[in-house]
């Protein structure tokens, strides 16, 4: 079993909804009750304003506002770990700096990702030019690695070059490709350097190549069955990690027909009993009533229950 810094991100992370009021605009309170829920219902940690959280369809100032009202409002920093990649390195650095003001132990970093087939060499004087300008050497770094949506992969070659250069900066990454051989692969190959699945059923067995944990969006909802897998493997109880695994992949399976904020936002909101939950910005779209009953009617034939809200 990989050992594990203490002081660095481990374990189960939400990739956090974010939620709108009846004006489309981010409401920070909502989203303050939201993590604190999702702190008291197994997360070790909260990546806002990632994919799930529609970090790309917000505003700079929108992003900084959240994350300031979320330490407003009383959510530790230290349990933050917001996106902070955009295609603009000035807004990067922007985030960047900022979340480190706050006292976030790091932040999720996506490639510049709107002109694809770059090279190697672009992305790493892009991902070197944010820490030249943030200019703090508590900057920690976790690459944001999804390249079905950005067409901008960090490849292993990359990963070396940037770990030569910046080894006390990028420190980690979240793996969203799905593909666990590329996750194991990198936590084989950059000892001490955390890796994270994007992909709930790929919890386990990354624990098991060395990984650090996961950081996904089924978490809205089923935290808690993840974190049966973390404290299971913590313990070293297989068949308890097993078991677990099995729950939080048959949660995740239903959710796969339908696009997964929107889904995850429907859930919240038949649980709560709070409308807005359903509010996606555009060109995202909520559930039509029909894939809706679907949904639940799926949930309710494993047995699913989301814990209660706050």
């Amino acid at each position: 079993m990989q050992t594990l810094q203490l002081d660095r991100p481990a374990g189960v992370y939400a990739a956090v909804l974010t939620p709108f009021d009846d004006d489309g605009r981010p409401d920070s309170a909502a989203l303050a009750l939201h993590c604190r829920w999702l702190l008291a219902n197994g997360c070790d940690g909260l990546s806002i304003l990632g994919t799930t959280g529609e970090a790309n369809s917000l505003n700079i100032d929108e992003r900084l506002q959240l994350m300031e009202k979320l330490v407003e409002d009383g959510i530790p920093a230290q349990v933050l770990l917001p996106g902070t990649g955009c295609c603009a390195i000035p807004d990067t650095v922007r985030l960047s700096a900022r979340a480190l003001q706050l006292g976030t132990p790091g932040v999720l970093m996506l490639p510049p990702f709107y002109y694809k087939a770059v090279s190697d060499d672009g992305v790493f004087a892009a991902i070197s030019d944010v820490i030249d300008q943030v200019g703090d050497s508590r900057l920690r770094i976790y690459l944001y690695h999804f390249p079905q949506m950005t067409a901008v992969p960090f490849s292993l070659a990359l990963i070396e070059r940037l770990r030569a250069r910046w080894p006390e900066n990028v420190v980690g990454m979240k793996d969203s490709s799905g593909d666990l051989a590329h996750m194991a692969g990198i936590a084989a190959e950059f000892p001490g350097f955390d890796v994270f699945t994007g992909s709930d059923e790929l919890l386990l067995p990354l624990l098991r190549a060395g990984g650090a944990g996961c950081i996904t969006g089924v978490c809205n909802i089923a935290a808690a069955f993840a974190a049966e897998v973390w404290s299971a493997w913590q313990r070293e109880d297989r068949a308890a990690a097993e078991t677990a695994q099995a729950r939080l992949n048959a949660v995740r399976r239903v959710f796969l027909s339908w696009p997964l904020s929107a889904g995850l936002k429907e859930t919240l909101a038949v649980c709560s009993g709070r409308d807005r939950w359903r509010r996606l910005r555009p060109p995202l779209l909520p559930l039509a009533n029909d894939d809706a009953v679907s949904l639940q009617n799926a949930l309710d034939q494993i047995g699913f229950v989301p814990a209660a809200p706050l």
